[in-house]
């Protein structure tokens, strides 16, 4: 916990590193008192977040077009997670459950609810804000701005995604400065285009999770 709240710490120097560096991206540095204060809360909540569940939006974008999905995810900071498929319909019902060591694939539509073990890709992994958090927390390379959109305002931090993906480079995660809940996340490759963009409808954190759901 020690680690986590230096994190905590260091990030928010970049609150200061930030503000002078937000080009044209439609961010810019805190405005003032209630911002900065926004932005410890954002902070903390993040450093004292144990574990989520949400209903969520997960686009996959490419060249050739754009992969969308309705999901619910349950997800613990230790590694643990849970991700149901209910749309589009030809996939619903298609779950991946994780204990933290191994992973599976079921689609409780199909008799006998055959599963599968499979291995983990940064495309799955980085889809949790739990991953976020964890690169965030760890990174040497991050950065906190804000965001003035027609909801209201919102704390935006930016971290890197480690791994060396051809398609996966930064992450940027927008969280609501008065509700402190997360609203988006998207993940960008190399050059600034938006490869994995998850939107949260529903988001509870640190509730209480049962064992169950990370396994089969």
């Amino acid at each position: 916990m020690k680690k986590r709240f230096f994190a905590l710490a260091v990030a928010l120097v970049a609150v200061v590193i930030f503000a002078t560096s937000c080009g044209d991206t439609g961010l810019r540095g805190p405005a003032n008192a209630d911002e900065a204060s926004a932005f410890e809360k954002v902070h903390r909540m993040l450093v004292e977040l144990e574990n989520y569940r949400a209903i969520a939006t997960v686009e996959f974008r490419s060249n050739k077009g754009t992969n969308t999905y309705e999901t619910i995810q349950h997800a613990r900071i230790t590694g643990e997670y849970r991700i149901e498929v209910t749309g589009p319909a030809h996939v619903s019902g298609s779950t991946t459950t994780s204990d933290g060591t191994q992973i599976f694939q079921f689609n409780s539509r199909v008799n006998g609810r055959v599963s599968l073990m499979v291995q983990e890709t940064p495309e799955r992994s980085e889809i949790f804000l739990t991953s976020f958090i964890r690169n965030y927390l760890q990174s040497e390379e991050v950065s906190v701005s804000v965001a003035d959109m027609d909801e209201g305002v919102r704390t935006v931090l930016e971290s890197t995604v480690p791994g060396n993906h051809p398609y996966l480079s930064t992450a940027r995660l927008w969280v609501d400065n008065t509700t402190l809940i997360p609203v988006k996340l998207i993940i960008f490759d190399a050059d600034g285009a938006e490869r994995i963009v998850v939107t949260y409808h529903v988001f509870e954190y640190n509730v209480e999770l049962n064992d169950a759901l990370f396994t089969l």
